[in-house]
């Protein structure tokens, strides 16, 4: 099927999917993205014929050929978010649309055929339908969606591919930083940045991620979790972390994040607690700040906390800052108030606890 037509998906259980006792074993302590369900979702694309061939199947190597376009041009994206359990034994996903809504636009801008909405959602009520007991339990666990596509097409010439497939996996996973929700210590990359304008920074592809590693790599030589990245023009304005956006709160409780210009991920996150912290009284701004500024604010006290979110992390306070001349600490490094009531609000949204005037919360069981 193409276009908004629905697709149907044939459905093919794992013959031998993971035995009860062992699925309770590795759901005791999952870590983050180390575990796998039994089942994936597999959807094909060709030019002329459009999406076709829809499964929820066994989880499986994908048989490559070594000319497969993506293994030499990177045209691949992704997609991250999260199904929970609910207190009575359902399930809830968070903002599928929204993220449906970016695939669509990482896909355009890397020149890839937009996979339809409807059936993107489609594809995660599927998996989690079949796959629900993979869900672990507690504050702190989750079924963690990966959706993705990948030029397929076997050819070696710089153009876009004409093939594409789309899979779908879920990975059960608990905290993304080891040790709770404890404030972490980041590293502002004095030769490195993610993004440039005109560039994909916006887009959620692998390439971003890739150009990303080197320092993360030299974050974590340096003491630190994640790394911060200036703005690749000036090299002054801050724009985000390795995997995250970035939020700053003022004393007056104003809070501020940079604004999009291109070099920045859209992330969901991030527009979801831009309203919730306007619904709930405080000042918001999208506008850049300046590394400088961020030191200058944190001695003089005016800056009072500062907080990463995202998808896996959903908001982490951000307690020690550190760079090649120096390091500073944010609020003593503490949690701050208004970063742990925002996270307290957001974790109790996505799994259903607490009121949804946005509609924001799909109930997938």
């Amino acid at each position: 099927m193409s276009g908004g037509d629905k697709i149907e998906f044939e459905i093919r259980p794992n013959p031998a999917p993971v035995s009860v006792a062992d699925r309770a074993a590795l759901l005791a302590n999952p870590g983050f993205g180390r575990v796998f369900t039994d089942h994936m979702v597999t959807i094909r694309y060709a030019d002329g014929k459009g999406w076709y061939d829809a499964r929820v199947e066994a989880r499986a190597p994908i048989p490559m050929d070594p000319a497969s376009a993506v293994l030499h041009y990177a045209q691949e994206i992704f997609e991250g978010l999260k199904a929970y359990r609910t207190a009575d034994g359902g399930v809830t996903m968070f903002r599928p649309e929204a993220n449906a809504a970016r695939f669509v636009a990482s896909a355009q801008r890397m020149a890839m055929p937009p996979l339809p909405p409807e059936a993107f959602v489609d594809s995660l009520h599927r998996l989690i339908e079949i796959d629900r007991e993979w869900i672990p339990e507690g504050e702190d666990g989750s079924l963690y969606l990966r959706p993705f596509m990948f030029a397929s097409e076997v050819f070696l010439g710089v153009r876009p591919a004409n093939e594409y497939l789309y899979v779908l996996i879920a990975s059960p996973v608990g905290a993304y930083f080891s040790g709770g929700v404890q404030p972490v210590k980041v590293w502002v990359s004095p030769d490195y940045t993610r993004a440039a304008p005109g560039g994909t920074g916006a887009a959620k592809c692998g390439g971003n991620y890739a150009a990303s590693l080197v320092a993360q790599a030299e974050a974590i030589e340096h003491g630190c979790d994640q790394v911060v990245f200036l703005d690749a023009v000036e090299r002054r304005f801050v724009d985000e972390l390795g995997g995250m956006n970035v939020f700053f709160v003022y004393d007056d409780d104003t809070l501020v994040t940079p604004p999009l210009t291109g070099t920045i991920l859209p992330g969901i996150t991030r527009e979801s607690v831009l309203t919730l912290a306007a619904e709930g009284g405080h000042r918001v701004e999208e506008r850049p700040v300046t590394f400088a500024d961020w030191q200058a604010d944190a001695a003089s006290g005016r800056l009072r906390e500062v907080f990463a979110c995202g998808t896996a992390a959903v908001i982490t306070p951000i307690g020690e800052v550190r760079f090649p001349d120096g390091e500073f600490l944010i609020g003593g490094g503490e949690p701050g108030r208004v970063t742990m009531a925002l996270r307290r609000q957001l974790v109790g949204l996505q799994r259903g606890e607490v009121a949804d005037p946005h509609g924001w919360v799909t109930r997938v069981i």
